[in-house]
């Protein structure tokens, strides 16, 4: 049996959600962002304590088949930009296909209809919010960071990011961390 959950988006999600499957004595065979394989058959009473338990902590268990592969799109769009040597030489659409093993068309056009933005903008979203991510860090140029994500150029990158953002990656850098979403709220 698998259980899929919405909202786990980093490393602590998988540990929080570990420390709640235990705590509610469920046994699992696999835990990844997203889903959670467990080794036998839980009662309804159990689930639905287990449920209430990760909401509070921001997760929600999903049910409903869209919301299942939109859960799995939205992983597999985090999992390609923290992958910056797929990220290079893969495009998204057919890292996707790969990935949720579906049409990447019809994929697109139901992440649009229940998301309200199109799979290419939470895309673009996702990577800013990286590229945040790494300025916050001052690890990286931004010149490395932007041939991590798989920009042309660095004038590419400023251009997209002051669209989303309206700021400049250089006057983010000064403004920092206040500015930088949750993954989940992106």
């Amino acid at each position: 049996m698998k259980l899929y959950i919405k909202n786990m988006v980093c490393d602590r999600c998988k540990m929080a959600v570990k420390h709640e499957l235990g705590a509610a004595k469920i046994a699992y065979r696999n835990l990844e962002l997203g889903e959670v394989e467990l080794s036998e058959e839980v009662s309804e009473r159990k689930l639905e304590e287990f449920s209430a338990k990760i909401s509070a902590l921001g997760f929600e268990l999903i049910e409903d088949r869209k919301a299942r592969i939109i859960s799995k799109i939205k992983k597999s769009v985090i999992e390609l930009i923290r992958d910056s040597a797929a990220l290079r030489k893969q495009k998204l659409s057919a890292y996707i296909r790969e990935t949720v093993h579906q049409d990447y068309d019809s994929l697109s056009a139901m992440f649009s209809s229940v998301e309200g933005v199109t799979l290419e903008k939470y895309f673009i979203e996702q990577k800013i919010e990286r590229v945040k991510e790494l300025l916050v860090y001052d690890e990286l140029t931004l010149s490395q960071i932007a041939a991590d994500l798989g920009y042309s150029s660095v004038n590419h990158l400023s251009g997209q990011f002051r669209k989303v953002t309206g700021l400049t990656p250089t006057h983010f850098k000064k403004v920092g961390a206040k500015k930088r979403k949750s993954l989940d709220k992106v």
